[in-house]
């Protein structure tokens, strides 16, 4: 296997079994972390809240959210991999962020924090091993995958705050993009917020939740010049990881059942929704999406 697949001047063949081209196309396969060792790290601002509050971490409750979890994607249809639990590694079960999946293949991250930087490693070996093709390698410094996402065939956003993700390193991966015929956009945003997929999610097709109140008014315009019609949430669900969710493809969608508003919405939209009760993981900074990195879904082109 290589560690490059990557075609310098575009063009890179896109592999037959692994790959997505959109956010909403149905889910097959997805990457999931492992829960063992996880436990929260005051070193996002989810977490400092948690505990100021006073919430206390529950080992047992996180592992019965993450089966549930588990249970909910297999109700689904998806199939289920994951990582082996690598020791020093507590927000290893945040898959997302580590890796990326596109059309052509997977991109290796770096990650900001000293204490996650490890996560890589695993993660690199599971698409060895599986023989899931590796597109490249960012080397311009960190970016995570929280911040990137597929948008639509054609199209694919990815967030900086110049902490988790700097600008260097997503226009290295704008690059990329863009010499395969592809629209990329970067959207700078304050760093108070951890991710992209804390201020907005794609629920299935040409809809999205959005915190609205986080995100400027051009940034939303953008959205709805790709035909992208618009949920709203507050900024107070958003910090709560309400933006954090999964579509499913086929007009289904993973909601947290904390969010209980962005359930009622969807189900008004005509969504089966798949509500899994995650909060006590979502409390350490991370919920469903974060955990997540979709293998593959079926083309939508």
């Amino acid at each position: 296997m290589k560690l490059r697949t990557r075609l310098p001047g575009g063009g890179t063949p896109r592999p037959e079994s692994w790959g997505v081209d959109s956010e909403y196309g149905r889910l097959r396969d997805l990457l999931v972390g492992p829960i063992d060792n996880y436990h929260w790290t005051p070193g996002n601002a989810v977490a400092q809240r948690s505990e100021r509050l006073g919430l206390k971490f529950d080992a047992a409750v996180v592992k019965a959210q993450y089966a549930e979890m588990i249970a909910a994607y297999e109700e689904a249809g998806v199939s289920v991999h994951i990582l082996p639990a690598e020791d020093g590694l507590p927000y290893q079960v945040y898959a997302r962020d580590s890796s990326v999946m596109t059309p052509w293949g997977a991109i290796i991250m770096q990650l900001e924090k000293p204490y996650r930087r490890g996560e890589y490693a695993s993660v690199l070996r599971f698409y060895l091993e599986n023989e899931i093709p590796i597109y490249d390698m960012v080397s311009a410094g960190n970016i995570e995958g929280g911040d990137f996402m597929v948008l639509k065939p054609g199209v694919a956003v990815c967030g900086f705050s110049g902490e988790r993700s700097i600008a260097p390193a997503v226009e290295q991966v704008k690059g990329w993009f863009e010499a395969e015929g592809w629209e990329f956009r970067s959207y700078a945003f304050d760093s108070h917020f951890l991710h992209l997929d804390v201020q907005m999610g794609m629920i299935a097709q040409d809809l999205a939740v959005v915190c609205v109140e986080a995100v400027e008014d051009e940034f939303l315009d953008w959205l709805r010049s790709h035909g992208i019609r618009i949920l709203e949430i507050s900024y107070a669900d958003a910090m709560n990881m309400g933006t954090n969710i999964v579509a499913l493809g086929d007009e289904r969608v993973l909601i947290p059942a904390a969010g209980k508003k962005l359930i009622a919405a969807c189900r008004a939209e005509g969504l089966e929704v798949f509500d899994p009760d995650v909060s006590m993981i979502a409390a350490g900074g991370g919920s469903v999406h974060c955990m997540c990195q979709a293998l593959r879904r079926d083309s939508v082109e």
